[in-house]
């Protein structure tokens, strides 16, 4: 049985479709990702899934169980971590988690939770006193203090140190690893890559793309991105003239261009610039990254607005 399926669902706010026809299929154990810039219908999705809001259409199953029939069911097998949690600001660290571990008929001690999350240090200290990195940290201990069946994690290494974000990813890929199911939302594409077995892009509340991270570049059809800038600008039409060239997206004042052989494409672009009587401006080069699939399928960037 399937961890999550979510049909044809549909969410409006007034005149604006916030999801619109969306399906998604996520299987028991897998860490699924849910990527899309801001707007593009993920947030709203994940909390359809959690119960927190009714869609206008379309279904939504947990492990066969609907929100309609089985709200109290479901309760004990989901663990949350929103964008923005908020605690009680006078409850110390211990005391939070405790009272989250008290929502559910089992679930694991609030003080191996702490250790695990490097919160140790702060357990008396008053929720209001945390850093924003602490408090995300507490945020996924409460989300995990039910053992839950299944993880949703929105954005949860937002303001994290490094070394903080590594160790919420070894408790991700424990959990995982223990047979939990994940639905993960992030801006991270390294933390999307280590982390995802299969990657869903959504955009304007549709689904764009599906795949492993490895099959998502693939469709990008190179091996390698080239940007770079100049003056006068190129036009895309004269980038994609370049040989060697797959693609051509705008990224800010810079031309992003798919390629294969960065050795045959860097000096024919450098000639076609030359010839030009253009002045390059700036060029870099990197290998293809989930950033460039998005940014090829939907012009925008993760993080824009």
């Amino acid at each position: 049985m399937e961890a999550i399926v979510c049909s044809d669902l549909v969410k409006k706010f007034g005149s604006l479709v916030a999801v619109n026809g969306l399906d998604l299929h996520v299987a028991r154990g897998e860490c699924f990702g849910l990527l899309g810039p801001n707007g593009a219908g993920k947030t709203t999705t994940i909390e359809i899934l959690e119960g927190l809001q009714k869609p206008e259409g379309g279904s939504v199953s947990l492990f066969g169980k609907s929100w309609d029939r089985d709200e109290r069911a479901l309760r004990e097998i989901i663990g949350i971590s929103l964008q923005e949690t908020k605690l009680n600001e006078k409850l110390t660290v211990l005391e939070t988690v405790r009272l989250f571990r008290s929502f559910y008929k089992s679930g694991r001690p609030p003080e191996t939770l702490l250790d695990q999350l490097s919160l140790t240090e702060k357990k008396d200290a008053r929720v209001g006193k945390l850093s924003g990195g602490q408090r995300q940290r507490l945020a996924v201990a409460c989300a995990l203090v039910g053992n839950p069946e299944i993880l949703f994690l929105d954005e949860p290494t937002t303001g994290l140190d490094p070394q903080s974000r590594l160790e919420l990813w070894e408790q991700v890929m424990s959990f995982k690893k223990a047979g939990g199911t994940i639905l993960l939302t992030t801006h991270y594409m390294d933390e999307a890559e280590r982390l995802c077995d299969r990657i869903a892009i959504v955009d304007h509340g549709k689904l764009i793309a599906l795949g492993t991270p490895t099959e998502l570049i693939a469709t990008l059809q190179a091996a390698n991105v080239i940007e770079f800038a100049s003056e006068p600008e190129m036009t895309e039409a004269e980038a994609e003239a370049i040989p060697g060239v797959t693609g051509v997206h705008r990224r800010g004042p810079n031309l992003s261009l798919n390629v294969d052989s960065l050795a045959e494409t860097v000096p024919a672009l450098l000639s076609t610039i030359e010839r030009n009587s253009a002045k390059l401006v700036n060029l870099s080069t990197h290998r293809a990254t989930l950033e460039d699939v998005f940014v090829s399928l939907t012009g925008r960037e993760l993080r824009e607005g």
